[in-house]
C-alpha cells in the first residue's frame, strides 16, 4: 500500500493562485485522486505587496484543497515549523512552489523532510538545494550551470491556462465586427459593449498613477470622440481603493492634470448594489472601474489594454491580450518605481530625483525590450511608447489597430508565440509525483 503524502504548497499574491495555484490542483487532484486520506493538498500563503487580503478565502474556495494558512501566520511558521491551527503532517510529501520566494522552500522543505519543486516562471535560482524545477521555457535553461540542467524540466505557461479556457469563448474581433454581433460583457448591463472594449492600466504605485491616468484618460476622450461605440474599462490594482485612484484624476490633488492640459474626471459610486463605480471625465465618458482581482476574465474581452512597464505586461501577454505599453517622461524626475537599491536611492531626498533620471535614461537604452512579452520573444512584438507622450498621438495609433483587426490579431498571435506551451498544470503534476518517486 501506498503512503499517505502531504503536498504543501506555498503561494502568495491573487494572481498566482488564480493562475498557478487553481489549474495545479486539479491536475494534482486529476493525477493523484481525491482520496484525502491518501493525498492532502495544504496552502500556505505568504504576504505579498500586491494582495488584496482575500487570498486565504480565494484558496479555501478551491475544492481540491484541504488546508489553507493565511499570509498573517507565514514567518512563525517559517521560522519555528508551526501553523497557526498546529498542523499535522505526514511522513512523505513534496513542497510545490507556486509563488513568493524560492527560499522558502528550501527553508519548509528541510524541516519537514520532503522533496522540493519549483515553478520558475523568469528565473530560477537555489540550484543546488532544490530538487526538481518545472520552468516556462527554453530561456531559463540557457543560464542553468551544467551540472543542474538534470533538475530541470520544461513544463510550459501556468499563465496560458487561465487565458485557453476563456478563449474558446473568444470570437476574433474582425469576424465580430463584420458580422454586428456583440460580446457578452462582464461589465454592469448599463455598459455592455458593442465591441471594442479597452482596458486601462495606469499602474499602482503614485509615480506612475499621477501621470497614468490623466493620460489614459485623455486618450480614451480622443478616442471615444472619432468611435463612441467603444468602452473603456480600468482593472483597479489589487490594495488601491477607487477613492484614491479617482484622486490622481482630480486637478486638486494632482497637479500634474493642469501642468500638461490632460483630462481630470470625477468618481461617481454606484446607486445600486449590482451596479459599479466609475469616472466620468469632463466631456461626461464614462470610464467603469473594475475592483475584482485579478481581471483575467475581464481583459480576456478587451480588444486592446493601454499600459505602464511592469507586472501588467506580463499578466497581458499571459493573456495573450493585445496592448500599447506608456511610457511618459514628461516629469522624469519623479519617476522613482524602480525596485531594489535603486528604487531606494531614487526615494531619497535631495540626490533622489537625480538618481530617478540617471535610472530612467538607463532603462531607456532598452526601450523596446521593457515589457514582459519583448522580453521573453528578444524583440519588441507589442508597441512600447516612450518620450513626452501626447494623447491625440496616441489616440491615432490605437485607433488604426481598432480599424485593421488583423493588425491586433497579428499581436494577439505573437503573443501566443513568445509564451511557453500549454499544459503545463499537467506536466508539473507529474514533476511533484516524480519526486514523491524518488523519496520512496
Amino acid at each position: 500500500m501506498q503512503p499517505a503524502i502531504d503536498i504543501l504548497i506555498l503561494s502568495n499574491g491573487p494572481g498566482e493562485l488564480a493562475t498557478w495555484v487553481k489549474p495545479v490542483v486539479q491536475a494534482l487532484r486529476q493525477q493523484m485522486g481525491d482520496d484525502r486520506n491518501q493525498v492532502r493538498l495544504s496552502v500556505v500563503l505568504s504576504p505579498c505587496a500586491n494582495a488584496s487580503g482575500q487570498e486565504a478565502a480565494i484558496a479555501r474556495s478551491y475544492p481540491e484543497v484541504d488546508r489553507v494558512q493565511g499570509a498573517e501566520h507565514f514567518f512563525p511558521f517559517l521560522l519555528w515549523g508551526k501553523t497557526a491551527a498546529q498542523w499535522d503532517w505526514r511522513s512523505h510529501g513534496v513542497v510545490l512552489f507556486l509563488g513568493g520566494d524560492q527560499f522558502f522552500p528550501i527553508v519548509i522543505g528541510k524541516r519537514l523532510g520532503y522533496r522540493t519543486v519549483i515553478y520558475a516562471e523568469w528565473e530560477a535560482r537555489w540550484h543546488r538545494w532544490i530538487d526538481r524545477f518545472g520552468v516556462m521555457n527554453e530561456n531559463i535553461m540557457t543560464r542553468i550551470p551544467q551540472p543542474y540542467v538534470h533538475k530541470f524540466t520544461v513544463v510550459g505557461d501556468l499563465m496560458a491556462e487561465a487565458g485557453r479556457w476563456r478563449s474558446e469563448e473568444r470570437r476574433e474581433w474582425g469576424a465580430e465586427a463584420a458580422e454586428g454581433k456583440e460580446i457578452p460583457s462582464l461589465l454592469t448591463p448599463h455598459s455592455l459593449p458593442p465591441h471594442p472594449l479597452i482596458g486601462l492600466l495606469p499602474g499602482s504605485k503614485p509615480t506612475k498613477l499621477s501621470l497614468g491616468v490623466p493620460l489614459c484618460l485623455a486618450i480614451a476622450e480622443q478616442v471615444y470622440a472619432v468611435n463612441p461605440a467603444t468602452r473603456f474599462v480600468i482593472p483597479v490594482a489589487p490594495g488601491l481603493a477607487v477613492t484614491k485612484l479617482a484622486t490622481f484624476a482630480d486637478p486638486a490633488t494632482n497637479p500634474a492634470i493642469e501642468q500638461l492640459g490632460w483630462t481630470s474626471a470625477i468618481l461617481v459610486l454606484p446607486a445600486a448594489p449590482d451596479e459599479r463605480p466609475w469616472l466620468k471625465t469632463r466631456s461626461g465618458l464614462r470610464v467603469d472601474l473594475w475592483t475584482e482581482a485579478p481581471a483575467y476574465d475581464l481583459l480576456s474581452q478587451c480588444s486592446l489594454c493601454l499600459t505602464t512597464v511592469g507586472a501588467n505586461t506580463a499578466e497581458l501577454g499571459a493573456l495573450a491580450v493585445p496592448m500599447l505599453v506608456l511610457i511618459p517622461l514628461q516629469q522624469i524626475d519623479l519617476i522613482k518605481t524602480w525596485d531594489g537599491i535603486p528604487g531606494l536611492l531614487a526615494n531619497l531626498p535631495v540626490i533622489g530625483g537625480r538618481v530617478a533620471k540617471l535610472m530612467t535614461h538607463l532603462a531607456l537604452k532598452r526601450l523596446g525590450r521593457l515589457a514582459w512579452p519583448n522580453i521573453w520573444a528578444n524583440a519588441e512584438i507589442v508597441p512600447e511608447l516612450a518620450g513626452a507622450l501626447q494623447p491625440k498621438a496616441i489616440a491615432a495609433i490605437v485607433q488604426d489597430l481598432l480599424d485593421h483587426p488583423k493588425k491586433l490579431q497579428q499581436m494577439q498571435i505573437a503573443l501566443r508565440q513568445a509564451r511557453g506551451q500549454a499544459g503545463a498544470a499537467s506536466k508539473l503534476a507529474q514533476l511533484v509525483v516524480e519526486a514523491l518517486r524518488e523519496d520512496e
